[in-house]
């Protein structure tokens, strides 16, 4: 067999482990498609008095985190801790800076990723909970219980698993006059679904400085461990960071009766789809290169 027969020979194959290849990375997104296209029907939700011309519910427009950086926070009010007893938001404040982060327990979805990154940069960082910097997670559900908090609680000490944690990390509950006097402070803007029985609401976390004074923003729910560290470093110098791009998440509802994702989980569709398709690209540019690369040296080896 000459070299040219065995480069023809060689080139069929190639394409059809190209073609292999690409029909199983393909597979996870039109399986994902499929499930969006029945979740989501033949088109966009109509138009009515709940959601806006592009389907979104209206709910939605008055959601969101407004970055409030250099304000004090009301360091007077009150909650309950996960223990029951009655504490000072200003408590936890006067030593070192602190990690906020604003949730309702019983969240079916984003409330647990915000927890989730949380814990998982701050398991990265050679900073300890309790020694560098406190964190305060509370929740704006004013029905949730100390019972919830404290349970809530266990889940991510025994993930986190560093000595002194647990005087470190505090989960707080309240009444609606505190946890909307909160919530202002801060920047967190939020709306409670009674069809559902579900908050609309976004994710992120703050920090404070020890002094209470807001120094930063982090949106979603992934926060870099460098970043993080170093937000700390300036919150312990007093130090107001600046204003940070939104890549806003909302947490909102499935509606089992339309048989409709919220946004929360659109977002993340999207997200999956864009990133699928820019994969698909680079492998293709990737086996033509290999390919061209083959038949150049095969066309050497003739001469």
């Amino acid at each position: 067999m000459t070299t040219q027969a065995r480069l023809k020979l060689s080139n069929a194959a190639h394409r059809a482990s190209l073609l292999r290849a690409l029909v199983l990375f393909l597979l996870p997104f039109v399986l994902s498609v499929s499930v969006f296209a029945q979740a989501w029907g033949q088109g966009p939700p109509p138009m009515t008095s709940e959601t806006t011309s592009e389907g979104k519910p209206r709910m939605l427009e008055e959601v969101g985190i407004d970055q409030k950086l250099d304000a004090q926070l009301p360091l007077d009010l009150m909650f309950n801790d996960e223990s029951g007893a009655q504490v000072r938001l200003g408590d936890y404040f006067g030593k070192r800076p602190v990690v906020l982060s604003l949730v309702y327990y019983n969240c079916p979805m984003l409330c647990n990723q915000v927890l989730n990154g949380l814990t998982g940069s701050m398991d990265i960082l050679s900073f300890d909970v309790g020694k560098e910097f406190e964190v305060v997670t509370v929740s704006f559900d004013p029905r949730e219980t100390p019972e919830l908090a404290r349970r809530k609680k266990e889940t991510y000490i025994q993930w986190y698993k560093r000595p002194g944690a647990s005087d470190g990390w505090h989960f707080l509950t309240g009444d609606k006059h505190s946890i909307e006097k909160l919530t202002e402070a801060v920047g967190f803007r939020y709306r409670y679904d009674p069809a559902t029985d579900q908050f609309a609401h976004a994710s992120g976390i703050m920090l404070a400085t020890s002094q209470g004074k807001l120094a930063r923003y982090f949106y979603g729910i992934e926060y870099a461990p460098r970043d993080l560290k170093l937000g700390l470093i300036e919150a312990s110098e007093n130090k107001i960071g600046t204003p940070v791009d939104k890549l806003v998440l909302y947490c909102y509802h499935y509606d089992p009766a339309a048989g409709k994702y919220g946004p929360a989980v659109m977002n993340i569709i999207r997200v999956g789809g864009a990133a699928t398709v820019l994969g698909f690209v680079a492998l293709v540019l990737w086996m033509r290169r290999r390919t061209a690369t083959q038949q150049h040296a095969g066309a050497g080896g003739t001469l």
